[in-house]
């Protein structure tokens, strides 16, 4: 029990830490564009990141799948920016972008994965059985995102609903914040 809260909290600490700014504003980027009536399908947004997370990171700390750190480094942002940009370009279409994040959440969630593998590695390279530690780490990952949302929701509902931003406005404010801070990272991250 004491090994599964250790790794429940470093999933925690993977989202919440301040060292978590790209997580979280992949999921801000992917959580904007729904309400609070929409929970249910938030709840599926998160939790395909979730498991396209916990797909590579199993796969990498089982040495079955090796990217390259720079390029994981890299990779991380250019999927914040991708999602950013749908956003942007997607915003008459809203059904669309819904389903749309839903799909970058499980895709680029697999790349999001490769990001913790390193640490993950040398963390559970002693364990026998990675069953518990990988359940702990996910479970603890998929608590901070709905931390996060919730709070990116109620700072949302607190803009929309209490100082009347338009929803289409606010959607795009901060799409485009999102959109130039990961291009910055991007080009901070280059690879070659």
């Amino acid at each position: 029990m004491q090994d599964f809260l250790f790794y429940l909290s470093l999933g925690w600490e993977h989202i919440i830490s301040l060292d978590a700014l790209d997580h979280q504003l992949f999921v801000l980027v992917l959580v904007v564009v729904f309400s609070m009536k929409d929970w249910k399908k938030i709840l599926w947004l998160i939790t395909a990141f979730t498991i396209g997370h916990s797909i590579t990171l199993a796969l990498s700390v089982l040495d079955l799948v090796k990217v390259p750190g720079q390029w994981v480094e890299f990779l991380i942002p250019l999927t914040i920016f991708i999602t950013a940009a749908d956003n942007i370009l997607m915003k008459n279409r809203q059904q669309n972008l819904m389903k749309m994040n839903h799909y970058l959440a499980m895709i680029f969630g697999l790349i999001h994965g490769m990001g913790f593998a390193n640490t993950a590695r040398m963390t559970m390279a002693s364990e026998q059985d990675l069953f518990l530690p990988l359940l702990g780490f996910n479970i603890g990952l998929e608590l901070g995102q709905i931390l996060v949302v919730a709070l990116i929701l109620a700072l949302q509902w607190l803009i929309l609903a209490i100082f009347k931003a338009n929803r289409k406005d606010w959607i795009l404010f901060v799409s485009a914040g999102v959109f130039a801070l990961s291009l910055q990272m991007t080009l901070e991250r280059l690879p070659f």
